[in-house]
């Protein structure tokens, strides 16, 4: 039997939520032989941490369901074992870097690969807390069943459960890494207001996630591609492809990984969107088999983006990610041009490669950055009304923010070179201390 994590990280309440991935783990262990540990991170406190807990005791009993409600106390109580356990030489530092004060997504992702590990989980499936199932005729779209029926698997093993193939025949000796799909619904990046507002002002925006030497043309096509997922058609039947997945289709609120997690983090970026998509570049950069399906995940806005404080802190993470792609961009290219190179002779990935490249980005001129901080500033302004507000506050921080830019890749470096021995001790670290 196979011993799998399925994974809901939140900082919000989700009471709903938590069921409904219960459903999914429930449709898991009916379907397939498979032990599922439902593991929940919880960042809430008061009322919402009480609202989770009381959905967890409602979840049916099930043998081969094992669930763990993890606040942020028992998060760090098992952190500082698993990292002094690594002996690790900067371990104050890692901790901030698994556990920081901010909002990260990558830090909460990192600590589920690291409690999976903990758990024995073979494999880590991920999901949101602000997205929801299709439901299709009565019936829930679960992704757990392509995942469960593709993942881990030699490729050439997995072209049996998958709808079509498209993977060259040198790579069908590898294990799928990764299998994901992506959402309908709302936009994944809470943009939409200036995309109503002013179509050009939107269009020079979303343009400075493009690297800098790219046309015209390429920024106006990934203009239109980003942040809509799979649109807003409905599921209708089931269609999956073994290939070489495009990181594009694909998206954090609805994929699971295999062997590459355990290899290399996340970035532990705080208050930056997209800081947790990096393995989805590395799986196709390195050639590693995935499945893309078609089960995707309904997207919505939670309440709390639409507050003054929400839609700051929400502005905030978006520059942040934009400022990061700097960085980025020289990592993704240099692991393109390395591709296979970045695997060593058991096909896995190279975490040292990924962090040489990181600590290289760090020295980069960034005049690229001054300027998209230019833009976004004008941009902000032309929107008016909060949008020029918030262009103000952008203003009293600009050295700031390109410090942290440069600050997250290096600290991303650091992780990354300190990953597996830190991913050997989780394994061998109780979740709860033994009292």
């Amino acid at each position: 039997m196979r011993r799998i994590c399925l994974t809901l990280p939140t900082n919000r309440p989700c009471a709903a939520t938590i069921t409904a991935v219960a459903g999914e783990a429930a449709y898991a262990v009916r379907h397939f032989d498979t032990e599922v540990h439902l593991l929940i991170l919880d960042s809430c406190a008061g009322p919402a941490h009480a609202q989770h807990a009381e959905a967890v005791r409602r979840i049916p009993a099930d043998p081969r369901i094992v669930v763990h409600h993890l606040d942020e106390a028992r998060q760090r109580d098992f952190l500082r074992r698993a990292i002094d356990r690594s002996g690790a030489v900067k371990p104050d530092l890692l901790l901030d870097l698994m556990l920081p004060a901010g909002l990260s997504y990558g830090a909460c992702t990192n600590r589920a690969f690291l409690l999976a590990a903990a758990l024995g989980c073979e494999s880590v499936h991920r999901r949101d807390s602000d997205s929801r199932y299709q439901v299709v005729d009565g019936e829930t779209v679960y992704p757990v069943h392509h995942e469960l029926l593709t993942l881990g698997r030699r490729a050439a093993d997995a072209a049996r459960h998958v709808t079509e193939t498209a993977l060259a025949a040198d790579h069908m000796d590898r294990r799928v890494a990764m299998v994901g799909s992506s959402f309908v619904g709302e936009l994944s990046v809470d943009i939409g207001e200036i995309l109503r507002t002013d179509p050009a002002v939107y269009h020079d925006m979303v343009g400075l996630w493009a690297p800098a030497h790219w046309s015209d043309e390429q920024r106006r096509q990934l203009v239109d591609e980003s942040f809509r997922g799979a649109g807003t058609d409905a599921f209708t039947t089931d269609h999956s492809t073994l290939t070489l997945v495009d990181p594009m289709r694909v998206d954090m609120c609805n994929i699971a990984f295999h062997g590459v997690h355990e290899r290399v983090p996340l970035p532990p970026a705080t208050d930056t969107i997209g800081s947790d998509y990096f393995l989805i570049h590395l799986v196709h950069d390195a050639a590693l088999p995935g499945v893309l399906h078609n089960r995707n995940i309904v997207n919505f806005y939670t309440g709390e983006r639409r507050t003054d404080s929400g839609f700051t802190a929400y502005q905030l993470r978006f520059v942040k990610f934009l400022l990061s792609m700097l960085y980025f961009h020289h990592v993704y290219d240099h692991m393109a041009r390395a591709g296979a190179a970045l695997l060593d002779g058991e096909g896995q990935v190279r975490a040292s490669a990924v962090a040489q490249l990181a600590r290289r980005s760090a020295g980069l001129d960034r005049s690229e950055n001054v300027r998209r901080l230019d833009v976004l500033d004008a941009s902000y302004r032309a929107l008016g009304g909060r949008y020029a507000e918030f262009a103000d506050l952008l203003a009293q921080h600009r050295e700031r923010l390109l410090d942290e830019a440069r600050g997250d890749i290096e600290d991303f470096a650091l992780l990354a070179e300190a990953w597996e021995p830190l991913v050997r001790a989780a394994a061998l670290t109780p979740v709860a201390q033994r009292r």
